[in-house]
């Protein structure tokens, strides 16, 4: 059983983004801004899927009210804007990707190896800015309406540096994947990210909210202005806040839709907790999807299950 797929409020839709193909990188839809000072590279990633409209609210925010940095380098990207011209208002979510998902072929196999497609373009086109930056910000949202959160690999530096972001109590969950993600390899975990390199940087996903809520823009927005700040890029543009509340939650297991019989044992929006051996979801003759512990709490499950997608996240909390 899944959710009624009633039609998505769109309060933010999709605008011309043609003014922001020419950059200066020799890249389309990539701009980077050099201060001239000694500092890190931040990468700020809009769109890597295409109907994540709430991104390309930040990202056109940093370049339209000319955000620079005052110390390192900031770069703006624009991912996969091939597959965010395809949006159709009554379909608004079958322009996620045009083929492949732009965020599970990270991977040198994916990305040297023969296979074409829109996004295996893209992200070998985009592989060497992934691969200098420093510190990356990968901006995403959610087919269902829940509150924000991180995602991330789990080591310190993510850790360290989304928990202080967090204080400031606008994205105060985590999803931290200690051994990766399990059903590829998205962009945060490209080569150095990917490893617990002493020399490798932050890198972060921030699920903003539901994909066509102004609430979610308004997330994505200011985070990417608290991910500059945190960096020293540019200034704080707010004053410190008392410490907020926080939550993690270690990543078990990916689970993936098997069989066109998939379905779930209740409507799932996220974050709802199982007990240890609680069914979660059948999948015709692939089994069943049990939960493997006590307060298992699912994270993004399917709002329609497709074959060889992701059904749900299984997560556990992580006691702080």
């Amino acid at each position: 059983m899944t959710l009624p797929n009633r039609a998505p409020l769109l309060e933010v839709l999709p605008r011309d983004l043609s003014a922001y193909r020419k950059g200066n990188t020799g890249i389309d839809y990539v701009h980077r801004f050099d201060s001239g000072r000694p500092g890190p590279h931040v990468l700020i990633n809009a769109l890597t899927h295409g109907n994540e409209i709430c991104g390309m609210v930040a990202a056109t925010h940093l370049l339209d009210s000319g955000v620079r940095p005052r110390i390192g380098t900031l770069t703006i990207s624009f991912a996969h804007v091939e597959a965010y011209e395809a949006f159709r208002a009554d379909d608004p979510f079958a322009n996620r990707q045009l083929v492949h998902n732009l965020n599970r072929i990270w991977s040198d196999e994916w990305l040297d190896g023969p296979q074409d497609s829109p996004e295996l373009r893209r992200a070998r086109a985009l592989r060497p800015l992934v691969a200098v930056a420093d510190h990356i910000l990968d901006i995403h949202s959610t087919s269902q309406d829940v509150a924000p959160f991180w995602v991330y690999p789990g080591f310190a530096r993510n850790s360290q540096a989304a928990l202080a972001m967090g204080v400031q109590g606008r994205v105060t969950t985590h999803l931290v994947m200690p051994s990766g993600l399990g059903s590829g390899t998205p962009l945060i975990e490209h080569g150095r990210h990917g490893a617990g390199d002493s020399h490798a940087g932050v890198a972060l996903v921030v699920e903003c909210g539901q994909h066509f809520l102004r609430a979610s823009a308004d997330v994505a927005r200011a985070t990417a202005l608290d991910f500059l700040a945190h960096f020293g890029l540019i200034d704080s543009a707010e004053p410190a806040q008392p410490a907020a509340a926080q939550s993690r939650f270690a990543l078990l297991q990916t689970c993936m839709v098997h069989t066109p019989a998939f379905q779930f044992v209740r409507p799932l929006r996220g974050f709802e907790t199982f007990d240890e051996g609680e069914l979660i979801a059948t999948d015709g003759d692939a089994g069943e999807i049990r939960a493997p512990c006590d307060r298992c709490t699912v994270l993004m499950p399917a709002r329609v299950p497709v074959v060889g997608r992701e059904a749900v996240y299984l997560t556990r909390p992580i006691a702080d």
